[in-house]
């Protein structure tokens, strides 16, 4: 596209994958506000509801994924301890939540290609909730104690995230034109989602467009509608080989094509050079190539959303439309599951169903392609997640095997 910038970033170079993953089994812990629950806890209850999906017992599971620097996560021993097994396992730390979510099958692959894991399981959890709760830890924490962020962004009053997000959608605002009720239109459709999902944690809390307007400001322009949850909740998959995936309890999910792009400023979001787009400028059409997907071919997508300007600058960023066009796309087409345009985080995503990192968006997709969602996109094939973490952003495509 002709206003795409692409001086700024690459994209990971990835060997395809295409037909070599299947997703055989997904589950979630219960999501909640501050729970009391440890995220090994969590996880447990996620592994658990994963293997019980996949039709597999504790000890076929030999490959073991996760992110060890995210929080105190559940590892290997900890699965053995939980389970009472004891089987060798292969064990890849480039797993987890964010943009790992969509990447995890990548070095997935290795590890079933040459045989040195059978059913691979990725698991990822917080209870940042319970954390919050005892003023202990969170998403924030990272950032404040990071020495570049603490020296020369907290002085300035950049801190935390919210801050960092109203900058960017003004500036998008400023650009482009995006309005108030562009952004509201992202969480209404959010909402609306986890109103029907038992799972969200706002399942019961209604929101419309001028329930959002009426909202006071949180960080201008942001309402706090325009940010993710604070949640306790963790999810799980189970990757195998498709030739074994069909053996299994569930409809078979392919993993079709994944893609990593990176920006050149690294993990400062303030020294971006396109302050207004996401690293999908490059991953996106990595993962869509590897695929062999056009935008217009995706039926069903899930975004890593922070915040409601996330969502929207992914949008534009994966090509579903130009530059700058996202909020009047939206207008045009709506995100809600049944509303004929870009069903988008049909589950609620980070905004209305919980704070998990994208590893629930994950599941979500593997859902609706097997037809098990609670707001299920009529005949979806091709799926979708965007993950991202500022400086990154990761692309997963999956498709429903005939």
């Amino acid at each position: 596209m002709s206003r795409r910038r692409t001086d700024w970033g690459t994209a990971a170079d990835y060997a395809s994958i295409r037909g070599e993953v299947a997703i055989a089994g997904v589950g979630e812990s219960d999501h909640s506000n501050a729970s009391g629950r440890s995220s090994n806890e969590i996880a447990a209850q996620a592994i658990e509801r994963a293997l019980d999906d996949a039709g597999l017992r504790p000890d076929e599971i030999d490959g073991f994924m996760s992110s060890p620097g995210v929080g105190d996560q559940f590892d290997e021993a900890a699965y053995h301890a939980h389970f009472g097994t004891s089987q060798p396992m292969w064990v890849s730390p480039e797993g987890g939540a964010m943009v790992w979510a969509a990447t995890a099958p990548y070095p997935a692959a290795e590890g079933l290609r040459t045989g040195k894991a059978r059913h691979i399981l990725n698991i990822f959890s917080v209870a940042w909730a319970t954390q919050r709760s005892q003023m202990e830890g969170g998403p924030g924490k990272f950032h404040a104690e990071e020495r570049f962020k603490a020296n020369l962004e907290l002085p300035f009053g950049w801190f935390p995230q919210p801050v960092y997000f109203a900058t960017i959608a003004r500036r998008h605002m400023f650009e482009f034109g995006t309005t108030a009720e562009q952004l509201g239109a992202i969480a209404v459709s959010a909402r609306r989602h986890a109103n029907r999902n038992p799972a969200a944690v706002m399942r019961d809390k209604p929101l419309s467009l001028s329930d959002y307007l009426a909202r006071p400001m949180l960080v201008d322009p942001l309402r706090v509608e325009d940010c993710c949850l604070i949640s306790d909740g963790g999810a799980a998959c189970i990757m195998t080989t498709p030739e074994r995936a069909r053996d299994l309890r569930k409809p078979l999910v392919l993993v079709e094509g994944v893609g990593m792009g990176m920006a050149d400023t690294g993990q400062y979001w303030s020294q971006q050079k396109a302050f207004t787009s996401t690293p999908q400028v490059f991953s996106a059409p990595a993962a869509f190539a590897m695929a062999g997907i056009e935008p217009d071919d995706v039926d069903v997508l899930t975004l890593y959303d922070p915040f409601t300007i996330v969502t929207l600058m992914q949008i534009e960023d994966m090509g579903f439309c130009e530059k700058g066009e996202g909020g009047a796309f939206m207008a045009d087409s709506g995100l809600d599951f049944d509303g004929g345009g870009l069903p988008t985080n049909p589950h609620g995503g980070m905004l209305s169903h919980a704070y998990v990192l994208g590893s629930a968006h994950v599941v979500e997709i593997v859902r609706q392609l097997r037809g098990e969602s609670a707001s299920q996109v009529a005949g979806a094939e091709v799926a979708v997640y965007g993950g991202y973490t500022g400086h990154l952003a990761s692309t997963l495509v999956l498709r429903r095997a005939a």
